[in-house]
């Protein structure tokens, strides 16, 4: 599934997650307690008179998305967490970084990030004016994403290099979803309302790291995968039919078909030449429908109903409506009416 993303760039809202407040302080004891309590046990050291600092977070079933700043120098020393990756993002300042088995990387304002692995030691040194956003996920969530990715299991850790390069295309894409993510989930009506999407958007975001980062999977993840017979398709597609009001991903419709979510992909292109889940929102779009034409347009908004069925943006719902019905979600409205 392919959100749809807007622009980066100066003129984006910041990305703080501003709703879900953890922390303000210039305590250090304070400041190292909030972020143990909601990332891991670490090592704090930074000059007390300067330090600023601001964390923001917020949990789901998937995984931690957080905003932190020291607005000082300061070094964290982290011990192996054992049972969960943290990827740090820098969207301002730079950040240098090392880790037990000897490597090193320095993150810069939205080009590059670290990937803190379950069983390495890590040393991170920030600069005065580093902001960072912050991904906790458990081994289990990213493991078994990835073993549904390629259907077959996944036990070890994921040897990530290091470093992660926000400038190649995965990588732009993986913090301009991070971004997405966190302006919608500030936004009031956005994507905490909406569980559809925001489970959508969190499994997308999980692909897409295991897509920017360099790891032993790599290569198998991004190998063409080979279509199946179509009447594999059919349990799929009634499993649709019968759960398209719930937060549907293409793990779970894979293990309905009992196929790699790859092999899903390449058969829906190959025999419907769409997506998995393009089909998915034809279907919704198809609910939407039904109920506008019964519904009673004086007690029905519009936006309501849409958001029901997992549309967040109401401009590109409208048009795919049209596009589908040849008609406006309100003209169905009243066509109901009548």
């Amino acid at each position: 599934m392919t959100p749809p993303l807007p622009p980066g760039g100066p003129d984006s809202p910041p990305a703080r997650l501003a709703r879900y407040p953890v922390l303000d302080t210039r305590s250090l004891e304070q400041a190292r307690d909030a972020v143990t309590r909601v990332y891991l046990d670490h090592e704090l050291t930074a000059p007390e008179d300067q330090l600023e600092m601001t964390l923001n977070a917020t949990s789901d079933r998937l995984f931690t998305l957080g905003y932190l700043t020291y607005s000082s120098c300061a070094k964290l020393i982290m011990p192996p967490t054992e049972d969960c990756y943290h990827v740090n993002l820098t969207v301002e300042g730079r950040t240098d970084a090392n880790r037990s088995d000897g490597e090193r990387a320095t993150t810069r304002a939205r080009t590059s990030g670290i990937v803190l692995l379950p069983d390495q030691e890590n040393t991170v040194r920030w600069s005065p004016d580093a902001e960072q956003l912050i991904l906790k996920i458990p081994r289990r969530s990213l493991e078994t994403h990835l073993s549904e990715q390629l259907n077959r299991p996944v036990h070890d850790v994921l040897d990530f290099d290091f470093g992660i390069d926000l400038t190649t295309p995965a990588g732009r894409t993986l913090l301009s979803s991070v971004e997405f993510f966190a302006r919608e989930l500030d936004r009031p009506g956005g994507l905490a309302d909406m569980p559809i999407a925001r489970e959508q958007l969190e499994a997308f975001v999980m692909t897409q790291l295991l897509h920017t980062g360099r790891h032993q999977y790599l290569d198998d993840l991004v190998a063409p995968a080979e279509a199946v017979r179509r009447g594999r398709l059919g349990p799929v597609i009634d499993y649709m039919e019968q759960h398209a009001d719930e937060p549907l991903s293409p793990q779970e419709l894979a293990r309905v078909g009992c196929m790699s979510v790859r092999t899903l992909h390449a058969t829906f292109q190959q025999e419907l030449c769409e997506s998995p889940m393009s089909f998915l929102r034809r279907i919704r779009l198809d609910h939407v429908r039904a109920e506008l034409l019964r519904c009673d347009p004086t007690q029905t908004r519009i936006v309501d109903v849409a958001m029901r069925w997992g549309f967040i943006h109401q401009s590109r719902f409208a048009q795919q409506y049209k596009e589908r019905f040849g008609e406006l979600p309100r003209e169905t409205l009243r066509e109901g009416a009548g």
